[in-house]
């Protein structure tokens, strides 16, 4: 198959241009500068002028619930989400049931996604108290590296043990695999919790956890992880920063860049004031915090502090987010409109939209070493997203793809949208219609021992 993108501003690489993209099969043939006509018969032709094209978004970070939580979501739902949000390839985490922290587990996840995914996948390796010795027996070009929760999440994966921590960034660091950290400090948030539940019962106001999560637990994990990442000299990504005090953690030049950090959707738009307005519904772990704390990791988008930016997509049923601190879950699904967020503070002055291609598509692929992928260039996979800009549509029920049929974006309007997502040189999305008989692939990374 040959198809031609024509007309369209390609944003790729710090520049934005007018040109064509050609695909051939599943590859870029050709990239076409300015309004010179592609030469050659095609089998379709995308006009996109008025249009911006970029590389296809990949999200590094998302909960798909599959396998054992599927009542909630599945790989199927929100990979058709992901191509809604013009999102051509994910990591999913380890914490699923069973979760993926033996070969086996990772084996069966594989097997899944070959049946169901619309997109791109692969899938982190759960690290626990006892598996370190497992992470040898990884092809380390099949996986993005190993996730570690060092605070009490979700799926309960603690890791919590010194000679355990120690043993993870040694090993990861020997097989050059990178480590991304969940960082909450669960000592301090229990202490936390117990004080809350003194003083406000057994079931805290939602607008209480902020403070049980708190800056301090953040920052004393964060601390911990940076101090084992530079002692075995690992690469360490720290998920969902979320205060202002943890961006000094990174781009210190004796780390020579091995110490990166990720911002997610939920910290980077809301704050605390909003539980006012949409109370458990942007519940997340961590906890979004202060204004000064979002406008703080809005700056270090730009500023290049913040090397990536993911989702943290995690659904739940809309019964399980009622409650308070205690009792309502922990996450939200974003992935549909993550693109769409951010393209909102380009419009606001936040970013660039050069920059915004640059964390949510270069940055991922070049950070976890992606083969292929992530960029607009001759010989690439054709991972490409079309967006919109002055469309204006409001989020309501009928939209969202996500299984669970909620989002905390319910009743937003947003002015840009997603026109086209293409997937391996398949056209995925065209026009609000999903092509449901393509599958993804499996990501390829040049990890090497």
């Amino acid at each position: 198959m040959r198809r031609l993108i024509q007309g369209g501003t390609i944003v790729n690489e710090g520049r934005s241009f007018l040109g064509s993209i050609i695909i051939e099969d599943d590859c870029i043939k050709d990239i076409i500068k300015g309004n010179l006509t592609a030469r050659g018969t095609f089998d379709e032709v995308v006009d996109a002028t008025g249009c911006f094209v970029l590389p296809g978004v990949i999200d590094s970070h998302v909960h798909f619930r599959e396998p054992g939580l599927t009542e909630k979501a599945d790989l199927e739902s929100e990979s058709r989400a992901a191509a809604f949000g013009g999102v051509t390839s994910y990591f999913d985490m380890p914490n699923t049931n069973p979760q993926t922290t033996t070969i086996v587990a990772l084996e069966d996840k594989w097997a899944r996604a070959a049946k169901s995914s619309h997109v791109n996948y692969s899938f982190f390796f759960g690290a626990t108290n006892a598996n370190s010795k497992l992470f040898e027996q990884l092809d380390v070009h099949s996986i993005p590296g190993i996730k570690l929760f060092m605070g009490a999440s979700t799926g309960n994966m603690l890791v919590d043990q010194r000679d355990s921590l120690e043993a993870t960034f040694r090993v990861a660091a020997s097989l050059g695999l990178p480590v991304m950290t969940h960082c909450e400090d669960s000592g301090i948030i229990n202490q936390n919790m117990k004080a809350a539940k003194e003083r406000f019962g057994e079931d805290p106001d939602i607008t209480h956890h902020w403070e049980i999560r708190s800056e301090e637990a953040c920052c004393q994990s964060s601390s911990l992880a940076v101090e084992l990442a530079r002692k075995y000299k690992t690469q360490l990504h720290i998920a969902h920063v979320s205060t202002a005090k943890e961006l000094s953690f990174a781009g210190h030049l004796e780390d020579e860049g091995r110490i990166t950090l990720e911002a997610v959707i939920a910290h980077i738009i809301f704050s605390n004031e909003d539980y006012l307005t949409k109370g458990a519904l942007i519940k997340c772990n961590p906890s979004v915090k202060t204004p000064a704390d979002r406008a703080a990791i809005q700056q270090a988008l730009m500023s290049g502090r913040i090397t990536t930016i993911g989702t943290d997509h995690a659904p739940h049923l809309l019964s399980q987010k009622q409650g308070g601190c205690a009792k309502a879950a922990s996450g939200m699904p974003m992935i549909q409109f993550s693109l769409v967020s951010m393209l909102e503070l380009v419009d606001n002055g936040v970013l660039t939209i050069e920059r915004l291609v640059e964390l949510m598509a270069h940055a991922p692929a070049q950070l976890f070493k992606i083969d292929k992928r992530g960029y607009l260039r001759e010989g690439y996979k054709a991972d490409v997203t079309i967006v919109q800009p002055h469309q204006s549509w409001t989020v309501d029920e009928a939209c969202i793809q996500s299984k669970c049929k909620w989002s905390p974006m319910m009743g937003h309007t947003f002015q840009w949208k997603v026109i086209h997502t293409f997937c391996n040189g398949h056209h995925l999305l065209d026009n609000g219609k999903l092509d449901t008989t393509t599958r993804g692939e499996r990501l390829s990374f040049r990890n090497t021992k």
